[in-house]
C-alpha cells in the first residue's frame, strides 16, 4: 500500500475513534511488538530479521463501540484486522500482513460484574490472566483455570483458542467455564449471547466463537463460571515403573467419577529432568492434587490412593507436587535455545484410552526418527473418563543452522502423522494458528467445507485473521 494511502487510513482511523494518542499507533515500537506471537519459528525468524511485513497500525481500543468502528473501516475498506491478547500464542495465531490493522485489547481490561450468587464473572477480553484471577481471589473466588501462560495470557485469548488450565479434570476447560460472550463481528455488528446454566434454543452461538483464533470476529467481552475458593487440599505422588501403568491408574482415577484437579504423570525422562530428586533414572511420576471440603479432598485422595496401589504405585509423598506447584509456570523461551543451535517445542495432542497406549509410543518413536533430535519426552496433564492428552516435548539439533526449520517442520510432520495414525486430535488445548494447518482437512474431513461456509457467510471479504485456522481452498 502506498504511504500516502497508509497515512489516510490511520488519520481516518484516528479521527472516527478518538480516545487518546494511544488509540491508534503506528511508531516502529507498536509496529514490532504486535509482528508475531511466541511460536518458536516466529521467533526464530524474528532472529533473523525474516518477519518483513509492516502492518498498518495497532488500535487499542478502551471500549466495545472503538472496536466496531475499526471493524466496521476494515471491513468497508477490506484491510486485515489481526485481534491481538498478549502474544503468548505458540501456533503463530498472530503473524499479521502486511497493511493489517491489529486490534489490541489490553485496555480493556476489567471486571464489570461480580455475582457471588450466580457464581459467575463478566470481564473484559483483554484482562490479563493473573490479574483476573488475583481481583476473584481477593473477593474469595477463582475461576479454577491455569493455563501455563496466566501470567502472559488474556482471557480473550483464552476463548479465541480453546485454552485449557492446569486443574481441568476438576474445574473443566474454557468451553466448560464460558457461559456467555460478546463478539463483534467481521461487519462491526455486535452480537452478545445470553447469560444462563444452559438453554436449548438451538444450535450454541457461543461455540462459533470458542477456538476460532479471531476468524470470525473479535471477542470482547466474556461472562465465565466462578467457584469458591477451595477450604482444603491434599497433594501426592506416586511413582509406576512404566506410562502404561501409571495411564491405567488414571484411567481407573476418572472412571470412578473422582476428579483431582491436578492429575499429570510424567515419563521417565521428564521425571528424571523435573523431580531429580524423585527419579530412579527410569520410572514415571504421576502428581495428584485434590481440593474442594475437607470430606470430599479426605475422600478423594484416599480413593485415589488406593487405586495408585492396587496397580503398582509407590507413595512418593507431597513434596514433588509442591515443588510443581512452586515452578509450574517458570518455564524457559525459546530465544536462548534458538541461539544456541537447537530448535525445540511442545506438542499436545489427545486420544481415547484405548488409544492411549500406543499414541504415546509411536509418537515419541516418530520423534526419534528425526536427524539430529536430541530428547522426545512426555507427560498426560489432562484427564477425562474418556481418554487423556500427551503434551510431547522434543529438541533437535540441525547441525548446519540453515536446516533449523527443516528439522523443526520434520518434528512436527512426524508427531501430526502418528497421532492421527493413532485416532488422536492433532490439538488439545493450543490451537491450530498457523503450524497445524497442513492437518485440518483430515482431522475435521467433511467438517472444514461446513467451517469455510460459515466463514464465507460471516465474513465475505476475508478480513478476520487471514492465513490462521482455516486452510486455504474450495
Amino acid at each position: 500500500m502506498p504511504e500516502s494511502s497508509s497515512t489516510r487510513h490511520r488519520e481516518a482511523l484516528g479521527a472516527a475513534l478518538g480516545g487518546d494518542r494511544n488509540t491508534v499507533r503506528w511508531d516502529d515500537n507498536a509496529l514490532t511488538e504486535h509482528s508475531r506471537d511466541t511460536w518458536c519459528i516466529s521467533i526464530l525468524r524474528s532472529l533473523r530479521g525474516m518477519l518483513s511485513a509492516r502492518l498498518l497500525c495497532v488500535v487499542s481500543p478502551t471500549a466495545v463501540d472503538q472496536v466496531c468502528a475499526t471493524v466496521e473501516y476494515a471491513n468497508q475498506y477490506r484491510l486485515p484486522i489481526v485481534p491481538f491478547g498478549a502474544g503468548s500464542g505458540v501456533c503463530g495465531g498472530v503473524l499479521p500482513p502486511g497493511d493489517a490493522i491489529v486490534i489490541d485489547l489490553r485496555r480493556m481490561n476489567h471486571i464489570l460484574e461480580l455475582n457471588g450468587t450466580a457464581l459467575l464473572v463478566r470481564v473484559q477480553a483483554g484482562m490479563m490472566g493473573n490479574a483476573f484471577e488475583a481481583k476473584l481471589n481477593e473477593a474469595g473466588y477463582s475461576m479454577g483455570h491455569f493455563p501455563q501462560s496466566i501470567d502472559l495470557s488474556t482471557v480473550g485469548g483464552w476463548v479465541s483458542t480453546r485454552a485449557a488450565g492446569q486443574y481441568s479434570t476438576r474445574y473443566g476447560s474454557i468451553e466448560d467455564i464460558l457461559l456467555a460472550l460478546e463478539v463483534v463481528l467481521p461487519d462491526g455488528r455486535l452480537l452478545r449471547t445470553k447469560v444462563g446454566p444452559r438453554a436449548a434454543t438451538g444450535p450454541d452461538l457461543r461455540q462459533l466463537f470458542l477456538g476460532a483464533e479471531g476468524t470470525l470476529g473479535v471477542v470482547t467481552e466474556a461472562t465465565m463460571r466462578i467457584f469458591p475458593r477451595p477450604e482444603s487440599g491434599v497433594g501426592q505422588s506416586y511413582s509406576f515403573a512404566s506410562m502404561d501403568a501409571g495411564l491405567e491408574a488414571i484411567r481407573l482415577i476418572t472412571r470412578a467419577g473422582w476428579k483431582p484437579p491436578v492429575v499429570r504423570l510424567y515419563d521417565g525422562v521428564e521425571t528424571a529432568r523435573l523431580f531429580t530428586a524423585a527419579s530412579t533414572g527410569n520410572n514415571c511420576l504421576l502428581l495428584l492434587l485434590c481440593e474442594g471440603p475437607e470430606a470430599l479432598t479426605a475422600a478423594e485422595s484416599q480413593a485415589c490412593q488406593a487405586i495408585c496401589s492396587a496397580h503398582g504405585g509407590e507413595v512418593m509423598g507431597p513434596d514433588p507436587v509442591q515443588h510443581w506447584v512452586v515452578e509450574r509456570n517458570q518455564v524457559p523461551g525459546f530465544e536462548p535455545f534458538l541461539k544456541s543451535g537447537l530448535v525445540l517445542d511442545t506438542i499436545e495432542v489427545a486420544t481415547t484410552w484405548d488409544h492411549i497406549h500406543d499414541l504415546y509410543r509411536e509418537v515419541i518413536a516418530a520423534l526419534q526418527t528425526v536427524e539430529g533430535i536430541v530428547v522426545a519426552s512426555g507427560h498426560s496433564s489432562h484427564s477425562y473418563a474418556q481418554g487423556t492428552n500427551i503434551y510431547f516435548s522434543f529438541a533437535a539439533h540441525p547441525g548446519d543452522p540453515e536446516r533449523a526449520e527443516a528439522t523443526y517442520f520434520a518434528c512436527w510432520q512426524k508427531a501430526m502423522e502418528a497421532t492421527l495414525r493413532c485416532g488422536g486430535t492433532i490439538s488439545h488445548h493450543h490451537g491450530i494458528g498457523r503450524l497445524r494447518l497442513p492437518w485440518m482437512a483430515r482431522e475435521l474431513g467433511e467438517g472444514l467445507t461446513v467451517l469455510r461456509s460459515i466463514k464465507k457467510v460471516l465474513d465475505p471479504n476475508g478480513i478476520m485473521n487471514p492465513g490462521v485456522l482455516i486452510p486455504e481452498g474450495s
